[in-house]
């Protein structure tokens, strides 16, 4: 038995190397027919992904009836200049990936981000909270530089939902509120995460909680979006 133990641990550990550095050098792929072809939309993609020469347009982004349709790509924030929320209030919306990890080697966010300030800018400040297929959630603020509020990988809550395979749809609805001093993030009616203001509004963090609130999806992956709104208490 210990000739066993001696030979599988040693193999374990290699195969949980290799995964690792297989998901953290995923090469972002390039769409075919990529660009905005919403009508007032913008959009742009993270900082990184600039530097190492990607475009705004090897991602997409489509109407399809009501749904928006995203498929990156780079990593990528949409946004209509008109979509904006003061005060106190909610964005919500539906995200449904129909194909679990159909573009990727291991699971990738999507969700609502507001608070948007200085938007297409190298300047642009944002918060998004953001499920992945796997019952993860990560809120992450860009101020410009990136700054975490739930850890680098976020964290796994039961309220969301986990694809039952590699293939298989999975939808998760999303809501991001302000209220008072407090912002929080719910997934599929649940609260998965309550930030005071003082830690996301500052130097280096957000300029307001008030701003454009749109959609943010991670490099290589595909989605579709509905129901995007905002409502005042």
């Amino acid at each position: 038995m210990r000739r066993i133990y001696a030979s599988v641990l040693p193999f374990a550990a290699i195969t949980l190397i290799a995964c690792k550095g297989k998901a953290q050098n995923e090469t972002t792929r390039q769409v075919a027919g990529g660009g905005i072809s919403v009508n007032g939309w913008q959009g742009k993609i993270d900082p990184g992904e600039a530097r190492r020469g990607q475009l705004l347009s090897n991602a997409k982004l489509s109407q399809e009836g009501k749904a928006l349709h995203v498929t990156t790509g780079p990593a990528v924030a949409y946004w209509n200049p008109a979509n904006t929320a003061s005060g106190d209030y909610t964005v919500k919306a539906t995200f449904t990936e129909p194909k679990y990890m159909n573009l990727n080697d291991h699971p990738h966010p999507y969700g609502i981000f507001i608070a948007g300030n200085d938007m297409g800018t190298d300047n642009q400040s944002y918060l998004y909270c953001a499920a992945y297929g796997n019952g993860n959630f990560i809120v992450r603020g860009f101020g410009p530089a990136p700054f975490q509020m739930n850890g680098r990988g976020g964290e796994a809550n039961a309220a969301v939902h986990k694809a039952a395979a590699t293939g298989a749809p999975v939808t998760q609805d999303i809501a991001m509120s302000v209220k008072g001093d407090n912002v929080t993030c719910s997934i599929n009616g649940t609260v998965v995460g309550t930030y005071k203001k003082s830690d996301l509004v500052g130097a280096g963090k957000l300029k307001s909680t008030n701003g454009v609130y749109g959609i943010r999806f991670a490099h290589n992956t595909e989605g579709t979006v509905t129901g995007l709104t905002v409502t005042k208490p």
